[in-house]
């Protein structure tokens, strides 16, 4: 079980879930948030990679807009909500919050001073704005929607950047990976996993489109590529 913490940010206090590992001291996760906010899905995320021996932190990144957001994908009214918070948030604003997260995770005496981060949906987007635009050591993209739209931010990677693509993804059709794939080829810093097949949140747990193999094998690629690029400072 994680606790609640809270973050200095720009402009007021923001919330976060953490989660700490056995480890005195482990490399750090920022997971960075579905458009359901910090919800059960997104604490269970958290206190995996915990278990994996990671210090992990969720910001409740629409703050801003909704402080504690916590819904699901079951119902018409949260998907109508979600949607309507993912087009009121403000992604550079989001980022900075995220900057101000890794400072925070960096600084705690339970980290060894390296920090990842790993989104979903809108956090797949965000993972590569993390990577672009901030200090984070390694990155993680799930399914990131509208990354084709950023491409010319990979002029600014300095560090490592995974992207898990879902073939079948309704909200990143098949022009906009042929995009990503050609916009980030011969990138000696940008590594691509295509799943055939594979819809949108392939990777969440009891949703509609949960894969279990490919969701598996997604886990375990980020794993070995986090704990290779997040060794102790």
């Amino acid at each position: 079980m994680g606790e609640t913490v809270r973050i200095q940010v720009e402009g007021g206090e923001m919330s976060a879930y953490l989660a700490r590992p056995g480890a005195e001291q482990a490399p750090a996760i920022v997971v960075l948030q579905e458009i359901f906010g910090v919800n059960a899905v997104m604490r269970e995320i958290t206190d995996s990679f915990a278990a994996e021996g990671f210090l992990a932190i969720c910001p409740d990144l629409f703050w801003r807009i909704e402080p504690g957001v916590d819904i699901t994908d079951r119902t018409e009214a949260e998907w109508k909500k979600a949607f309507a918070l993912m087009n009121a948030f403000d992604a550079g604003q989001g980022v900075r919050d995220i900057a101000a997260t890794i400072s925070r995770i960096r600084s705690d005496p339970g980290g060894n001073g390296k920090v990842g981060a790993v989104g979903f949906c809108l956090g797949g987007q965000l993972a590569w704005l993390t990577a672009t635009r901030t200090d984070a050591d390694a990155a993680v993209s799930y399914y990131g929607v509208g990354i084709e739209g950023l491409l010319g931010e990979a002029a600014n990677l300095r560090k490592p950047v995974m992207l898990h693509v879902a073939e079948a993804d309704g909200f990143v059709p098949p022009p906009a990976q042929a995009a990503i794939r050609e916009g980030l080829a011969g990138n000696p810093l940008a590594t691509i996993h295509a799943y055939p097949g594979r819809d949108h949140a392939f990777a969440r747990v009891g949703g509609e489109h949960y894969h279990a193999a490919d969701a598996a094998l997604a886990g375990e690629r980020s794993l070995a590529f986090l704990r290779a690029n997040l060794r102790g400072a």
